[in-house]
């Protein structure tokens, strides 16, 4: 059988549910392959802690006024057993479901993520995080940092933030560089899940 990703090495689970998130999306948008696209991926903070990062499947989502993508990422990392010097090392392989929009505005570099109770005592402490004076149930519930207050503050309009706001309930992680968004969950490939991340970037697509 012919599938619309890389089926090398994965167990028939894996598969099937990449199969099943692929057939999710292309029942709710119109979705097409992208052919060879580098992604940049390297670039991003949230695989930073990656031995290696790979697109298994890449789709572009087709949008009256911008283009966005639903990639299928194999993350391959390695950890230590322990904390002991003596403590063996394992590697592991996990299979994701990323979003990717590109955006109008320039954001610099910014991170998103839900806020917890340490964001908040550090946040007392050195106060690095960006908030909305005029929106404040936004700025309780996300930790957003920054490298360009300016333009990042400029570009997460209300609308955006609304956009947000409503993924709050997913425990996504987004990661914007200048133009370049992206959206995950940092979690195994989950077709419900995959849909509300697709969801969102075609959201953001529709406004920014």
């Amino acid at each position: 059988m012919n599938y619309p990703f890389d089926t090398v090495g994965l167990n028939s689970e894996t598969i099937d549910t990449l199969d099943e998130t692929y057939k999710l999306l292309k029942s709710k948008f119109h979705v097409e392959l992208t052919g060879n696209i580098d992604f940049h991926l390297e670039d991003f903070e949230v695989f930073r802690d990656c031995t290696d990062v790979n697109l298994r499947g890449s789709y572009v989502i087709k949008n009256p006024r911008s283009d966005c993508y639903a990639l299928f990422v194999e993350i391959h990392k390695v950890k230590k057993n322990g904390n002991t010097r003596s403590s063996s090392l394992y590697d592991y392989y996990d299979y994701q479901t990323w979003t990717l929009a590109y955006l109008k505005k320039d954001f610099g570099r910014a991170l998103i993520r839900l806020e917890t109770l340490a964001d908040k005592i550090i946040e007392l402490i050195h106060p690095v995080e960006l908030d909305f004076e005029e929106d404040k149930a936004f700025s309780d519930t996300f930790y957003v940092l920054v490298n360009d207050r300016w333009k990042a503050d400029a570009a997460m309009d209300r609308n955006f933030r609304n956009a947000v706001m409503d993924m709050r309930h997913e425990d996504v992680v987004i990661e914007i560089i200048n133009h370049t968004l992206i959206i995950g969950h940092g979690k195994p490939v989950s077709p419900e899940r995959s849909l509300h991340l697709a969801e969102f970037v075609a959201r953001i697509c529709s406004m920014c």
